[in-house]
C-alpha cells in the first residue's frame, strides 16, 4: 500500500560483543562478523572510544552502564532481534567467523547449543592460571550435569527465545556457565567445536591474574551450588 513503510527484516544472526576499552581489537573483530549478520557491541563504561570506533564501522552500540561481563551479555541478548544470538569476546582472542558452523548446526536442528572449545595458538594466549581454573570448573559441570564438556568459553550460539527462557540472573563472570547449567537442566543438546585462542589484545579484564581467575571462578562456583529451577521445554522437546 502507498506511503505504509515495511519495516526492515531482522538480521539472520546478531553476534554480541561485550566490550570495556577495546579501542585497538575492535577493528580485526569487526571485520571478521559474517557478511549479512550484525554486531552488537555492548559497551559497558569504556572510556577508550571503543564506542565510537564501534558505531563508525558500522557496528550497533548498546550502552550498559552496570559493569560485569554478565550485565554486558545479557544487554546485547536483551537487544538483539535475530532468531539465532552469537557470543564472542571483543579482544581479538577469538575469530567471529569461525560462529558459521555454530549457526549452521543451532538453525538445522543438530544442536540447541553450540561453545568453542579454545585450543590456544602460542603460550601467552591462555595463561596457565587461567587455563586450571578452567579446567576445574569443567569437571565441576560434569559432576553438577553430566557434561562431558573441555571449556567453558564464550564463543557460542543459540536461538534468542530459548536463551531469554533460561532466566539467566548472573550478571558477573558467572553469566556462561549458568547459561551452560540451566541449558543442560532443560535437556538441551550442547555440542562443542575445537577454535583456535589467539592472545588477546591489552589487558584481561576478568583471568589476567591470578587473582582476577579465583574471582571468576568463586562466581561461577556460586552458579554450580544454585538449585535447579524450573525451566521451560528444551527447543523442540519436552520439559525435564
Amino acid at each position: 500500500m502507498k506511503g505504509v513503510t515495511t519495516p526492515p527484516a531482522p538480521p539472520p544472526v546478531d553476534v554480541v560483543l561485550p566490550c570495556l576499552n577495546e579501542a585497538e581489537a575492535l577493528p580485526w573483530v569487526l571485520a571478521r562478523i559474517p557478511p549479512g549478520w550484525r554486531a552488537l557491541v555492548v559497551d559497558n563504561g569504556s572510556t577508550d572510544g571503543s564506542a565510537d570506533i564501534a558505531r563508525a564501522l558500522g557496528a550497533h552500540v548498546v550502552d550498559e552502564p552496570r559493569r560485569g561481563f554478565g550485565a554486558a551479555c545479557h544487554a546485547g541478548l536483551a537487544a538483539a532481534t535475530a532468531d539465532i544470538v552469537c557470543f564472542c569476546d571483543c579482544d581479538a582472542s577469538l575469530d567471529p567467523s569461525l560462529l558459521i558452523p555454530f549457526v549452521r548446526q543451532v538453525r538445522s536442528g543438530e544442536a540447541d547449543l553450540v561453545l568453542g572449545r579454545r585450543r590456544p595458538e602460542g603460550r601467552s594466549a591462555w595463561p596457565a592460571h587461567a587455563r586450571a581454573g578452567n579446567l576445574a570448573l569443567a569437571r565441576l559441570l560434569r559432576r553438577r550435569t553430566g557434561l562431558r564438556l573441555h571449556d567453558l568459553g564464550p564463543l557460542r550460539a543459540a536461538r534468542r527465545e530459548s536463551l531469554l527462557a533460561l532466566g539467566l540472573t548472573d550478571r558477573r563472570s558467572g553469566y556462561p556457565l549458568q547459561m551452560v547449567v540451566r541449558a543442560a537442566d532443560a535437556g538441551w543438546r550442547i555440542a562443542e567445536h575445537d577454535v583456535p585462542y589467539l592472545p588477546r589484545t591489552g589487558a584481561s579484564k576478568v583471568t589476567g591474574t591470578w587473582l582476577g581467575t579465583w574471582q571468576a571462578v568463586r562466581d561461577m562456583s556460586r552458579v554450580l551450588a544454585e538449585p535447579t529451577p524450573s525451566l521451560p521445554a528444551a527447543p523442540g522437546g519436552t520439559p525435564r
